[in-house]
């Protein structure tokens, strides 16, 4: 355990870990939302505006929390003093703007780590920041109400993927039963709770949901003894899709028609920049992006072509990115290969999109989606 110090200067002795302090609605309210995962740490600070929301501030580190966790069940000394001090500027950010509702999360490497709860102890004694471990299934939905408004009118049956650093979350909606007008506010309402079955009127409905213990950075570990790129990437591939053989819709079948997935990672919104060309990314071309096999799959086979040093010297993939951008490649190409469609819709969005949805409609400061 990491010795005791005094608290950081600056920290928020009024907010508790279990009780958040929720102020009164202001549509001019400034939230923060924090998304601690296996690999990265990454803040969103930002305004409601109309039935979205403008960001004023963000930041994004790779912190690598998770690095030797596959062996040792534990997060390592180095590993948390890396993630305290990309902590320390996220406090440093919503003190300078002055945020009082905020929720800070983290995912699936305190899940999983033995020492996560003397972690969570030790963050709140540096820098004062109220963080949480969530459960899977409310990362799932985060994910997913993140993306509502990226779901076509005529989707029938949608599939959300969020391909993290230690997980990968997905979740199989069916929206047969939502008028086409309804769906993208249908998939909103699951702020509430994948059971909607008490919500009057017609309601997505959660077929199935499955967090697979595998993400970047841990699918990266699991082969990172063999040598051959290219028959890395494919082990990769094959092992991540056997577990998704006890997913419901994968074992009976799938729809046809009215089939959408969105893809939403850094992962997915490189290669889709990659594929754009993009010198310097630009989230208005890539965020709904639609992709097609051939096209990912093009893509993919220039990382293969580029080898590990051409990755690693490539802009486009980027200096934090580039030892696990196959092992993401791996995920999603099987995804691809598995589900009955040729198309991906590219959500430049995610879990900290979703915090900020669920806390700003929970206050009320969200107008209704059209």
């Amino acid at each position: 355990m990491t010795p005791k110090r005094p608290r950081a200067a600056g920290a928020f002795p009024n907010i508790s870990v279990e009780h958040p302090v929720r102020p009164s609605p202001d549509s001019n309210e400034l939230y923060a939302a924090l998304d601690l995962g296996t690999n990265s740490c990454r803040m969103l600070i930002a305004r409601p505006k109309g039935s979205q929301f403008h960001v004023v501030d963000s930041f994004s580190k790779a912190v690598q929390l998770g690095q030797g966790l596959e062996a040792s069940g534990r997060l390592s000394r180095s590993a948390m003093a890396r993630t305290v001090q990309a902590l320390q500027i996220c406090r440093r950010k919503i003190e300078k703007h002055r945020v009082k509702r905020m929720r800070l999360v983290a995912t699936e490497a305190c899940r999983r780590a033995r020492n996560a709860r003397d972690f969570i102890r030790y963050v709140r004694r540096e820098t004062g920041l109220p963080l949480e471990i969530i459960p899977a299934e409310e990362e799932a939905r985060l994910a997913v109400i993140s993306c509502g408004s990226l779901v076509r009118p005529n989707t029938e049956q949608v599939l959300v993927v969020d391909i993290g650093g230690g997980s990968t979350e997905l979740v199989w909606i069916d929206l047969e039963d939502v008028p086409p007008g309804d769906r993208a506010r249908a998939i909103m309402r699951l702020a509430n709770g994948f059971d909607q079955s008490n919500m009057p009127g017609p309601a997505a409905r959660v077929v199935d949901w499955i967090s697979v213990p595998l993400g970047v950075a841990t699918l990266k570990d699991q082969y990172g003894d063999v040598e051959d790129d290219a028959a890395r990437f494919a082990l990769m591939s094959w092992f991540f899709e056997e577990k998704l053989a006890d997913f419901t819709p994968y074992a009976s079948g799938s729809p046809q028609e009215g089939f959408q997935i969105i893809g939403t990672s850094g992962t997915v919104t490189t290669v889709a920049a990659c594929h754009l060309g993009l010198r310097r990314y630009d989230r208005n071309r890539v965020d709904g992006l639609m992709m097609n096999t051939s096209e990912i799959d093009g893509v993919i086979r220039s990382f293969l072509r580029l080898g590990p040093d051409g990755r690693r010297l490539d802009p486009r993939i980027g200096r934090d990115r580039h030892s696990l951008i196959m092992s993401g490649a791996a995920i999603l190409q099987a995804l691809m290969r598995v589900w009955p469609t040729n198309q991906l819709s590219v959500a430049d969005r995610g879990l900290r999109e979703g915090l900020l949805y669920a806390q700003m409609a929970a206050d009320g400061v969200l107008e209704e989606l059209e």
